[in-house]
């Protein structure tokens, strides 16, 4: 309760060193520390004060640029350094790293556009107090106050579908990790673990609160690619290895639309800057979280692709051509370990838009807000088990969700905000000028993502989907197992 009233009171507060048009009134680490002492330090003793400071300032109440950074690297590197040895099988090691670095350069750029649309929106609904104070706002919800409701309405369809499935390939992932170090149960007989496993994901309030989450799951993933690099190169190449790089136009423009799949994860970015102090920073947080993500899964995908070429064609996840050894078994288990972050971090939105659906966002305690996001975490386990055949239509995702949720709507919104003068910050004479460049990059941004991403990469994406499409069965038990002798 006491951390609800500080929110609360920071947002009556004047101004002093924070800017109130960047989603709310900035505190430093002293002031908010004086603001709890204020609120609750009549409370409780001051030893034990002392004690509950310390914890949410190391640990729990986490609202800086380095928390910031760490939501950013979680949710931005996962699964995609076991998929992305495989990308560049299809497309070759210069366009494959080429994308790579494109994608994470576009992805800095819509983030950069969602900051400004961000801060219009917190702006807006603290003139009005249309909204609670304790309301959360959302990506969507930000594209309808900027926007318009009905580009806000299109953002929600294609985000919540992009998350729901971004979480459902967690799982899946999870069950087909864990199958590479012991197949004794099959994949979806370890989904029925792992999804149950996800039940208590419902825990943890809200982002602020992520912070010993996010570093494991940089730890996790850290170690992963570091092993994959390592013993790629203490392998060696196979026999005979090739390196052809793509053969086609479909293996191109899928492994494309994979790369701008995996470097999507910009879709959450609004809650995470709900989570900031300084909501303004995020931006900066992201660009270096993005270069952190190059330090892992260039070296990775490069030194694996190296030593085993074009076998990863029919390899989709490495730990499939890697060979058997203890450290291999730590790092199937690291990267589960990250991938149940990463399910956390995708499934928070989903929670506060159920929470607002059911009508107990900021009218009921945490205890019920768990309780009712608990049929949120049912209906992606049921997914998981439906179709365990998640990673082929990962690229089908790329070119037909993702391409839009957080490339192209983003640029299309500030585009239509600025046209018609929306936007507060870009109404003087001097910002009107940087304006029209931004809009100019932000028209090309979205150009290239709707006629590569969703135009070729659909086609290629669809096309390579309709050639396997008869190996798929709803409720697989061990989708691509090799049968047992």
């Amino acid at each position: 309760m006491g951390d609800r009233k500080i929110e609360a009171m920071e947002t009556e507060l004047p101004t002093g060193n924070g800017k109130a048009s960047e989603g709310g009134v900035e505190l430093d680490s002293i002031q908010r520390s004086e603001l709890q002492v204020q609120v609750q330090g009549s409370a409780m003793p001051q030893k034990d004060w002392n004690m509950r400071q310390a914890w949410n300032a190391l640990v729990w109440h986490g609202g800086s640029v380095f928390d910031a950074w760490l939501n950013a690297v979680s949710a931005q590197v996962g699964s995609v350094i076991l998929t992305l040895p495989y990308t560049l099988s299809q497309m070759g090691y210069g366009l494959g790293i080429g994308f790579q670095i494109l994608y994470g350069a576009f992805g800095c750029w819509t983030v950069y556009l969602l900051s400004l649309l961000y801060a219009e929106a917190s702006a807006r609904t603290r003139a009005t107090g249309l909204l609670h104070q304790k309301h959360i706002l959302q990506y969507h919800e930000v594209i309808g106050i900027v926007a318009g409701k009905w580009l806000g309405r299109i953002v929600f369809g294609f985000n919540m579908t992009a998350l729901t499935f971004a979480c459902v390939l967690q799982l899946i992932a999870c069950s087909s990790d864990v199958y590479y170090m012991n197949s004794a149960w099959n994949k979806r007989e370890w989904l029925y673990l792992f999804g149950f496993l996800a039940i208590p994901t419902v825990m943890l309030p809200s982002l602020h609160n992520f912070r010993l989450v996010s570093i494991l799951g940089i730890a996790t993933t850290t170690l992963t690619s570091a092993y994959m690099t390592v013993a790629s190169v203490q392998h060696g190449q196979i026999e005979n290895v090739k390196h052809q790089g793509p053969k086609s136009m479909v293996q191109f423009f899928s492994g494309a639309t994979n790369i701008l799949f995996s470097f999507g994860s910009h879709g959450l970015c609004i809650e995470l800057m709900e989570a900031m102090w300084k909501p303004r920073n995020y931006k900066y947080a992201y660009v270096t979280a993005v270069l952190y993500t190059y330090l892992l899964t260039v070296p990775d995908s490069v030194s694996v692709y190296w030593a085993y070429g074009d076998t990863l064609l029919h390899n989709a996840n490495a730990f499939g051509v890697l060979p058997h050894s203890k450290m291999k078994n730590v790092a199937i288990i690291a990267m589960i370990l990250h991938q149940y972050v990463a399910l956390m971090l995708n499934v928070n939105p989903l929670f506060l838009a159920w929470e607002k659906t059911v009508g107990i966002h900021t009218s009921k305690g945490f205890a019920v807000k768990a309780l009712v996001r608990i049929p949120v975490i049912l209906v992606i386990w049921f997914l998981a088990l439906a179709i365990p055949f998640f990673g082929p239509i990962n690229s089908v995702m790329g070119a037909f969700l993702i391409s839009f949720s957080v490339y192209i709507i983003p640029s299309i919104a500030f585009m239509r905000a600025y046209i018609k003068r929306d936007i507060e910050e870009m109404k003087s004479e001097n910002m009107r000028q940087k304006g029209k460049v931004v809009f100019g990059i932000s028209a090309a941004v979205a150009t290239w993502v709707f006629v590569v991403g969703f135009g070729f990469g659909g086609w290629a994406s669809m096309t390579n989907f309709s050639k396997q499409v008869h190996t798929f069965g709803l409720f697989q038990k061990c989708y691509q197992c090799p049968p047992k002798s």
